[in-house]
Parts: C-alpha cells; structure tokens; sequence
C-alpha cells in the first residue's frame, strides 16, 4: 500500500526525517512512536504531498505521491485542527465532505447517525461552529470526516490528544473497528497503551531514524517502556 524509498527531510541542514526503505502492507495498521520532535509529523506530511522531501520518494499503490493524485481518492487523513473549516458546524462540515466525496444527503445522515457512540452527544445538533468546540472535540470532528468515505488508507496524527477517557475508549473501538473491516491505517500516538492495542505492528522514530520495527505482542509495551525510561 505504502513504499518509502530513501525519504528524507531537512530544515536549515537539520535532518529531521532520515527513512531509507519502510513498506505498508494493504490491511496493515501501523503505529508510530516516538518523543516530540522524532519526525512523526513531518513523515505524514510527506506521505501526504503536504510538504516536499528533500530526498527520496513514497509510493501508494506503486504510484509516487507527487506525480499523480489517484490516491487522494482512497485516503482519508486528519492531521490537526488546522485542517477543518472551522467557521462552519460540524453538521455543514460533514455535508461539505460528504459533497466533495460524491455522497448524497442521505448517505451523509446515515454516516453522522453510525458516529453518534463516538459523539457522544457533544457534537451534532450543539448549534456551534467547530471553532467553539474543546480541541478534543475539533479531534472528534476531524477523525469521523476522515473516515467518511470509507478511505482504503487511513492516516491519523495523535488521534487520541486532548480526548477525555470515555473518549479514547470509543476512538479505540472504532479503529478496532476498521481494522477488522480491512483498512489500512498509520496512527502516531504517544498513547503507548492506546496504540499497541490498535496496531498489528509499531514503527519507533527517534530524530528521524527509525529505531525499531517490531510486530506487537504481549510484551511490546514493556520493550517500549524501557526503551523510553532509558
């Protein structure tokens, strides 16, 4: 699903994202670690055509990034709360979405009414535009507008900051969710716990590099507990 081949990133001749080969597997969901400032962002943007490399290439579905746009058509991705149009409510969002993904109206309540568990009541029918709402909300809103048209390949940047516990539980189970209906999804996280239990496998980032690539299992929590109170 994803090929990075020789990716890297640098700011003022600071390299701040060094990947030399790191592949996806379609169905694959995939955790990214790593302290502030490892390069977890910048990676994403990068997959993303957000930002240019200053070396290397990604791939999705054997395509470069950069030279077509085929695959905005099967990736939905949430970043931060700069990406929402935030003088809008979320119900004009989400139809704004739903317009540019070619759902009907219909298809569009049907979606807001499956994400209600998620919403947990502070969302829809608040009569507030999403720049009035917690960033735990504006995450909310942003994570389902992500999902909405049912994306091969999902990315998602700190999905569980700033949400209260309720919260991140349900945001777990839909990803538990969506990994069990075959999507393909990159999540950061500095939620240890949150992440392992979601992801089949953990991607470790330190100033850029990748310092561990490990398949979780029973004791993946412990090695990363380790490997940051080092």
């Amino acid at each position: 699903m994803i090929e990075v081949r020789d990716l890297q990133k640098n700011y003022n001749g600071v390299t701040v994202v060094n990947i030399p080969s790191l592949v996806v597997q379609k169905g694959e969901t995939i955790g990214l670690v790593g302290n502030n400032g490892a390069g977890k962002t910048t990676f994403f943007r990068m997959i993303l055509d957000l930002i240019r490399p200053s070396q290397g290439q990604v791939f999705s579905k054997g395509e470069n990034v950069r030279a077509t746009e085929d695959w905005k058509r099967y990736t939905g991705s949430h970043l931060d709360e700069g990406f929402l149009i935030d003088f809008l409510t979320p119900e004009e969002y989400f139809n704004f979405i739903g317009k540019l993904n070619g759902l009907t109206p219909g298809d569009v309540q049907a979606f807001m009414d499956r994400f209600r568990d998620f919403f947990n009541g502070e969302i829809l029918e608040q009569r507030k535009y999403i720049r009035d709402f917690s960033k735990g909300n504006q995450k909310k809103v942003g994570v389902a507008a992500a999902v909405m048209s049912d994306p091969e390949l999902l990315i998602l940047d700190e999905p569980f900051a700033n949400l209260d516990p309720s919260s991140q539980i349900r945001l777990k189970n839909l990803l538990k969710d969506l990994k069990r209906q075959g999507m393909t999804m990159l999540i950061s996280s500095h939620d240890l716990s949150h992440v392992i239990e979601v992801c089949d496998r953990i991607v470790l980032l330190e100033k850029g590099k990748v310092m561990e690539d490990m398949k979780t299992n029973e004791t993946t929590l412990q090695q990363l507990e380790s490997y940051f109170t080092v």
